[in-house]
């Protein structure tokens, strides 16, 4: 087996994905302690590692699939950085290492979600996108489980309704996610023989479903104060503002033409809606009811 740089190996796990991962996982840890402590540090590095590695799976399951375009034709595999051998290598040992550090640090339920995970994501998931344009709905559910590790790994019951709400925000959040990177790359998936929405709805109308999910996030984002201790006054007035203006972004965006709209800019704004309204979380949970 080649030597293999680090800087390849932090593409192969997707780090950024994975570090995306990993802070939902933080989130939901301290929505259920409010409070940082050690075993904090632990869950980031057990999850972050068992994230990396099925990122890496699915690089290895991928590969050929990435070298037809673009977008992912310089990723580790397809470039000839790291063979696909040495990916499964790293792979399995990132995935077994999450996955113990999981259940040796915070006992079964974690473990037993994160492995779930992995199975959903690179068993499931992967392989029903090459089959309909729709497998990112039941896809969407690798997104939601990670608040959960974090909720079990402090303690909380698993289907308490503060985190069944925010795992339903977290899913109902990414359909729209993957469905803009459809617009700017449904081209590419489609000449890698991915079946894409794009080939059975126009643009005009794609914007349109895409609006429609925009504002099942905002509902169910709003939805999720109901279900949280002492809610604040200033606290909810803050999360409607910030939803008027996410939505109101994505009103140009159904509405506009496609070249008239910064697909870029669109999808960050949706990253950063949601890194936004998990922070605001956070900061509830350890300042509450200010």
């Amino acid at each position: 087996m080649k030597s293999v740089s680090f800087n390849a190996i932090l593409s192969l796990i997707k780090y950024k994905v994975s570090i995306a991962v990993t802070f939902t996982a933080i989130t939901g840890y301290l929505v259920y302690t409010g409070a940082f402590n050690f075993h904090l540090i632990n869950l980031a590095l057990s999850v972050f590692v068992l994230a990396g590695g099925s990122s890496a799976l699915n690089e290895c399951q991928e590969s050929k699939y990435d070298s037809l375009m673009d977008r992912t034709k310089n990723r580790p595999i397809p470039s000839g950085q790291i063979s696909s051998f040495s990916s499964l290598i790293i792979s399995a040992v990132f995935i077994l290492s999450g996955l113990t550090l999981l259940f040796s640090g915070f006992g079964e339920i974690p473990a037993l979600l994160g492995l779930f995970n992995v199975i959903w994501y690179n068993l499931l998931y992967t392989n029903l996108k090459r089959i309909t344009a729709f497998a990112v709905v039941p896809g969407s559910l690798v997104g939601a489980i990670p608040a959960m590790i974090g909720w079990t790994a402090a303690g909380g019951y698993i289907f308490e309704s503060t985190i069944v709400f925010i795992a339903f925000f977290l899913f109902i959040w990414q359909i729209p996610h993957f469905w803009l990177l459809m617009l700017k790359y449904g081209k590419e998936y489609e000449s890698a023989g991915f079946p894409t929405i794009n080939q059975s709805v126009n643009s005009d109308n794609l914007k349109k479903i895409i609006l429609a999910w925009i504002v099942a996030t905002s509902f169910a984002s709003v939805m999720v104060p109901l279900f949280l201790v002492n809610i604040s006054l200033l606290f909810i007035l803050i999360i409607i503002v910030l939803n008027i203006l996410f939505v109101g972004v994505f009103i140009r965006l159904s509405f506009g033409k496609v070249t008239d709209f910064n697909l870029k800019r669109s999808f960050i704004s949706i990253n950063v809606y949601m890194v936004l309204f998990m922070i605001l979380l956070i900061i509830y949970h350890i300042y509450p009811g200010n």
